[in-house]
C-alpha cells in the first residue's frame, strides 16, 4: 500500500477515550497587532486543535455468564461513546496531552477528560 497524504493516517488506531488532535495554525500576532515569536503560543497552558481520529469511546465490563467449556468463547465488547468526533475544534489542556510525532508532523495524543470544549460545524 502506497502512503499519501489522504490515507496515512488511516492505519492509526486510536484506542480507549483519546483522541488524534492537529493543533491550529496560532495566530503570529495579537490583538493589537504586535508580532509573536515562535513557540509563544506552545507554551500556553490551553491550546485548541481538530480531531483527526477518535478512539471508541469507554470500554463497559460484560456480565458473566456461566458458559460451557464446549461452547464459542467470543469477546463482545461494547463501549460508551466519545462525545468528540473527527472534525471538530477541541480546546484541551497542554498537561493532559501527549505530543507525537508521525510522519514528520507533530500530534497530540489527548484523553477526553482533558477536553474543556468542542466547536462542532454541524448542529447538535
Amino acid at each position: 500500500m502506497q502512503l499519501t497524504a489522504e490515507n496515512k493516517l488511516k492505519k492509526l488506531i486510536v484506542v480507549g477515550d483519546r483522541v488524534l488532535i492537529r493543533l491550529k495554525k496560532p495566530n503570529e500576532k495579537t490583538g493589537s497587532g504586535l508580532y509573536l515569536p515562535p513557540g509563544v503560543q506552545e507554551k500556553e497552558k490551553v491550546q485548541q486543535g481538530y480531531i483527526i481520529k477518535a478512539g471508541p469511546g469507554y470500554p463497559i465490563p460484560m456480565p458473566v455468564e456461566d458458559s460451557e467449556p464446549w461452547m464459542d468463547q467470543e469477546e463482545k465488547v461494547k463501549y460508551v461513546p466519545l462525545q468528540a468526533k473527527e472534525g471538530d475544534l477541541a480546546i484541551f489542556l497542554l498537561n493532559g496531552a501527549h505530543e507525537v510525532i508521525y510522519e514528520g508532523e507533530k500530534y497530540f495524543i489527548v484523553s477526553q477528560g482533558a477536553i474543556l470544549m468542542l466547536e462542532r460545524e454541524t448542529e447538535l
